[in-house]
């Protein structure tokens, strides 16, 4: 395996998908950044440690350590918007979710996204698709978990403050209703904000795996880091962001999140 690509793999029918959370950033990109700090800005920052507990639960987690400025493997490899018309990052991001300028120099051309799509965004899903079909051929139903977070105010993408738990399921068409109503079941009990398929509808992973009717179930789940760690009202700068991760803060978070992938595989084994 790639040493930027990590896999563990469990039993229950579950895989946890970290697509975002990583910074590694070859040199021979990061030398034509505008700035190293904001190529990082936008990662879903500890993500990862946050559902540390999913190999517990015998989750099957697949994790990318590449900065999704290099290349974002949840977006539409044709390079096609996910959402039309709205503001949103390229599968190789010139901007930043504020819309400053990533590279000094304009940013790759066709044949560097080429490149970095064979390098990077085709290993990511090949070992997704594996995953799926190797748990698929022991189990009924699996369900595919996109694990994501943002800041929760970001005006160039959305409208006022983000609620903390943002479920997307492709406008319902990635996985069966009853696994949607599981999770929004286990957000709701946790006391934490929810909307389904609002602003975060699912980006490409969800949409393309979920095929509920032949039994893999797709669905997004995008925190406001606020849940978590320290969010900053007013736009973020070195000296705050990223704020750093703690066990104390994160807590209540972590337990609905067990919930939350708790009612995951018990869809997955009825």
């Amino acid at each position: 395996m790639m040493e930027w690509l990590e896999v563990h793999r469990g039993a229950a029918p579950l895989v946890v998908s970290f697509p975002h959370t990583g910074t590694l950033i070859p040199l021979e990109i990061e030398r034509r950044l505008a700035s190293p700090w904001l190529a990082r800005k936008d990662a879903d920052w500890w993500i990862d440690r946050l559902y540390g507990f999913a190999r517990d639960l015998g989750a099957t987690t697949v994790r990318t350590a590449v900065s999704r400025t290099v290349i974002d493997v949840n977006r539409a490899p044709s390079g096609v918007s996910l959402y039309p018309g709205q503001a949103t990052t390229e599968l190789c991001p010139t901007t930043t979710f504020d819309g400053e300028s990533l590279y000094a120099d304009g940013g790759p051309d066709d044949a560097e996204i080429a490149r970095r799509r064979e390098t990077y965004f085709a290993p990511y899903h090949d070992v997704l698709r594996t995953e799926l079909a190797r748990l698929r051929g022991v189990h009924d139903k699996v369900v595919l978990y996109e694990a994501h977070s943002i800041r929760s105010v970001i005006p160039r993408l959305f409208e006022g403050e983000l609620p903390n738990f943002n479920l997307g399921t492709n406008s319902g068409e990635s996985c069966d209703p009853a696994l949607t109503a599981a999770v929004e079941a286990a957000c709701d009990a946790s006391g934490f904000s929810r909307v389904t398929n609002g602003r975060f509808k699912g980006g490409w992973t969800t949409r393309h795996y979920g095929e509920p009717r032949s039994g893999v179930h797709a669905i997004q789940m995008e925190l406001a880091c606020r849940g978590y760690m320290d969010d900053p009202a007013e736009p973020p700068t070195p000296a705050i962001w990223p704020a750093p991760y703690s066990d104390a803060k994160a807590a209540p978070m972590r337990a609905a999140l067990t919930d939350v992938l708790k009612a995951c595989i018990a869809f997955a084994k009825a």
